[in-house]
């Protein structure tokens, strides 16, 4: 699976951005997807994870109650709804094949820098 996240930008705090991630290859719909992110001198992070059907997400601490996670399985798509973005929140974002909490995944694709500007 290929992955392609998109939709990053600069915001101020309390902004929102919608990140997207378009994959491609074979059965898409089995996997758990997520997202990671990387700030500046920082290790790479956990985010969100969702499985296959969408019945299951798990969201890290950091981002509870202001990001939303989704999927459209028929369009291979995974999404990120970033809302009350806060500085700390400034990173590269990356699509993620099965994401797990220390920040790790099978594979990733090109990240999608968010700056949030205080």
């Amino acid at each position: 699976v290929q992955l392609q996240a998109s939709g990053g930008g600069l915001v101020q705090a309390g902004g929102s951005l919608r990140l997207s991630c378009a994959a491609s290859g074979r059965s898409f719909n089995i996997y758990d997807m997520g997202w990671l992110r990387q700030a500046p001198g920082k290790e790479r992070q956990f985010v969100a994870r969702i499985n296959g059907p969408g019945s299951s997400i798990i969201y890290a601490d950091a981002g509870k109650g202001r990001f939303t996670i989704s999927r459209d399985n028929a369009k291979r798509t995974v999404y990120l709804q970033m809302n009350d973005l806060k500085f700390e929140d400034t990173a590269v974002y990356y699509c993620a094949l099965n994401p797990t909490l220390a920040g790790l995944a099978d594979s990733w694709g090109q990240g999608t820098q968010v700056t949030v500007s205080s």
